[in-house]
């Protein structure tokens, strides 16, 4: 008993080290992932400024861009009312002024017409162009803006122009100013999820660590921009043609894993710590069962010697004229004593079970053992109403059992006391409940009385319950457990076995 309070604190030890070691694991990485989500934070806040100051020098470039646009709109207005300057000009005016104004333009498309059509003038422009002569001929004429030039009552002349490459080629830098946030925005974050959306946080603009799937899912994008929105505050942008735009962002996969790290080593470690300890137990028991097979036919072995000479002796003694009785009873006892030897000499073998009659079994034990045991102890058998429950058993095997429990019943109430046993069925199990009035189990040992090496007594070894549970689940596949107990009232222990 006292090995087995030994080997519990030694377990509880384990467990409690085994729990800070856990704790410390746990105290560990939550810090490092507190100093992991702080930089990240910090990051993420560098890089949300760094958005906010890239959409506004976006947003500064194209408000100079339209400033450029509006001036050469007004340079062409200029040129128009230049060329009709000097095309009204008498031949005595000095022009030299207006003719500076048109010889400057040296980039801005410009075609000059009458209020027919006709083309009287036209600079910068392709060579395609300047080979029309009416203005209905001009290819992509959409593309020009014009500016009517009143002369003399309904006589006007109008003035076609377009941006300049000058003014084309800065808005191709625009433009990729804006494909660049874009970039800077979702592809060089791709370990942080993000989402741009318009101003009503549902279109999505640009998206990163997304698949197309995901984006095709309106009620999903709106739960995770739902959950990011929680996590950090949205960014908010103005970029051109998009207007007002947010830009959602959350935890990188990275943090996100490591929160789950200590809890996924702890895991691991537990799945090691498993195996190794069913491994250990498996070699353990399996060395334990090669010495209890090794103990119990060497006992067996042992006991075949005086057996023999005890009938013998019993023989001479029967030719002696002595008492009949004695003689029976020797004949019980070295019966007896053919059986025990049996009983060692089987285990560590299969055994072999035959169909017996439960009642008739128990009935002729209980009779064989109330005769050998204390006369204040009175053994009573309920025989059931069905009054037969054949079942395949190995009846030395199962007499051994039951002679276990019974045994251990008269030692818990000390010589003095009442046994019953009872047989109860249903419609796949026969339940054998062997209840005393000894001094009952604590709830917290129902499983230790059934390990070996377990016992309360000064003498003994501690192996008589534990063969019993491996000859009745074992052998007989059937389940030996204790059924109640109560401190000082008494023990019910069950047996139960498959009809």
């Amino acid at each position: 008993m006292e090995l087995y309070a030994t080997k519990t604190r030694w377990k509880w030890l384990l467990f409690v080290f085994a729990a800070l070691i856990f704790l410390v694991i746990i105290f560990y990485s939550n810090r490092l992932i507190k100093n992991v989500a702080q930089e990240e934070r910090r990051r993420m806040s560098l890089w949300a400024d760094a958005i906010s100051y890239r959409a506004e020098l976006v947003n500064h470039t194209e408000g100079f861009f339209d400033q450029i646009r509006i001036e050469e709109g007004k340079r062409a207005a200029i040129l128009g009312k230049a060329w009709q300057k000097v095309n009204e000009a008498s031949l005595n005016e000095d022009v030299t002024f207006y003719v500076d104004i048109m010889s400057y333009n040296s980039t801005i498309p410009c075609i000059l017409t009458d209020d027919k059509g006709n083309v009287n003038i036209a600079v910068n422009v392709p060579a395609e162009v300047n080979s029309i002569s009416n203005i209905a001929e001009l290819p992509n004429k959409n593309e020009y803006d014009s500016v009517i030039l009143q002369y003399y009552r309904n006589h006007y002349n109008v003035m076609y122009y377009k941006e300049s490459q000058i003014y084309t080629n800065l808005r191709e830098v625009i433009n990729n100013l804006v494909e660049q946030f874009f970039q800077e925005v979702v592809i060089n974050t791709a370990s942080v999820p993000v989402i741009v959306t318009d101003v009503t946080e549902r279109k999505v603009i640009a998206s990163g660590g997304f698949t197309a799937d995901f984006l095709n899912n309106p009620a999903l994008v709106e739960k995770e921009i739902n959950k990011m929105k929680g996590q950090n505050d949205p960014i908010k942008v103005n970029l051109p043609e998009q207007g007002t735009c947010y830009v959602f962002y959350e935890e990188s996969s990275v943090l996100r894993q490591l929160r789950f790290f200590p809890f996924f080593q702890f895991f691991i470690v537990f799945i090691f710590a498993g195996v190794a300890y069913l491994l250990f137990s498996y070699a353990r028991r399996s060395e334990q069962n090669q010495v209890w097979v090794g103990m119990s036919k060497e006992t067996a072995h042992q006991l075949g010697t005086p057996i023999s000479s005890l009938m013998a002796w019993n023989e001479l003694l029967k030719e002696q004229n002595v008492d009949q009785s004695i003689i029976a009873e020797i004949d019980k006892d070295v019966h007896r004593l053919e059986t025990i030897a049996q009983r060692f000499s089987k285990i560590g073998s299969v055994p072999e079970l035959k169909d017996e009659d439960l009642v008739t079994v128990i009935s002729e034990f209980v009779a064989y053992l109330q005769t050998r045991i204390s006369s204040r102890v009175n053994i009573k058998f309920n025989i059931p109403q069905e009054g037969s429950i054949v079942l395949p058993l190995n009846r030395y095997l199962f007499e051994w059992v039951i002679e276990n429990i019974c045994k251990n019943a008269v030692d818990a109430m000390d010589g003095k006391g009442v046994i019953v046993i009872d047989i109860l069925t249903d419609a796949h199990n026969v339940h054998i409940d062997i209840a005393d009035t000894g001094k009952g189990i604590p709830a917290r040992k129902f499983k230790t009385i059934f390990k070996p090496g377990f016992t309360s007594k000064s003498r003994g070894w501690g192996l008589g319950l534990t063969l019993a549970k491996r000859i009745i689940e074992e052998y007989h596949k059937g389940k030996l457990f204790v059924k109640s107990s109560v401190i000082d009232r008494g023990t019910t222990m069950r047996i139960t076995l498959k009809r």
